[in-house]
């Protein structure tokens, strides 16, 4: 009976703490607070509450799985900071490593990923890969960072609805990021403006000249300033990804993550920092 108790006691917690059900949870030989399972590294998902038998790798996000006590882990969960919320603004046309390397990212690193459009009607990436976004810039919700990506970014830097969106948002935003030509987009609404910025290798000489109060640099993955990070193309946005999160959660996060992914390439330092 006090094993069942319990055992109620802590699945009601979890679900105050994370705000939803967590049908999922493996519930061990419970004897009291001090029983030990092994749990992933908290990522913000449903699976921060599995309990798991054996040490390894979290089959749900594939985070390291770590020893410990329900009373340890209890702790931990309600301590967890609030979960970094970043917003991708995806135009049709998106190119689609652009956005899906950094998403991979982003969402393995237990951020909050969701998408936004101009409008919510379904839009194509790179003439291939059909995308409804979750929002439109009419409903969207505001987040942590927001997202811009090539491919096709020249009609939306043009676009003062959406420009005067990303200044109206500058107040509740920490901070901006970019891939390959969507700098253009940030470049627009005035982001950039004083920066040091970087592009896609064929447009720096094009970004120059549309933002000369910007110095916009070749040869490098990605640029950080601070609260403003534009990366090169394509690829170049999971290094820049993995940048942010090894600033925002730590590089062993990071590591882990593109660790996860196979991404062998990524190596810390890559790009430029030229601010804090």
């Amino acid at each position: 009976m006090k094993l069942l108790l319990f055992t109620v006691v802590f699945l009601l917690f979890v679900a105050a703490v994370r705000g939803q059900a967590s049908p999922s949870l493996s519930v061990l030989a419970i004897t009291s607070p001090d029983s030990a399972a092994y749990f992933c590294e908290p990522c913000g998902n449903d699976c921060d509450t599995v309990a798991h038998t054996h040490e390894g790798v979290c089959p749900y996000c594939g985070m390291k799985l770590v020893r410990q006590t329900y009373k340890e882990r209890k702790a931990l969960l309600g301590n967890t900071a609030p979960t970094i919320s970043i917003c991708f603004y995806l135009q049709d046309g998106v190119e689609v490593l652009d956005f899906a390397g950094p998403m991979e990212v982003f969402s393995y690193a237990g951020f909050r990923v969701f998408t936004v459009s101009k409008k919510k009607e379904p839009l194509v990436a790179q003439g291939i890969l059909k995308i409804m976004p979750d929002y439109s810039l009419a409903d969207a919700p505001p987040a942590d960072i927001l997202a811009f990506f090539g491919g096709n970014a020249g009609p939306s830097a043009a676009d003062t609805a959406l420009i005067s969106w990303i200044q109206s948002r500058k107040g509740g935003t920490q901070y901006y990021f970019s891939v390959c030509t969507g700098a253009f987009i940030l470049g627009k609404a005035g982001i950039l403006d004083g920066l040091t910025a970087t592009t896609f290798h064929s447009s720096i000489e094009a970004l120059r000249k549309e933002l000369p109060a910007t110095k916009v640099l070749a040869g490098v993955r990605f640029v950080d300033n601070g609260r403003v990070m534009t990366t090169a193309g394509i690829s170049a946005g999971i290094d820049g990804a993995l940048h942010l999160v090894a600033k925002l959660k730590g590089e062993e996060m990071a590591r882990e993550v593109a660790s996860y992914m196979e991404y062998d390439k990524w190596l810390p330092g890559q790009g430029l920092v030229v601010g804090r």
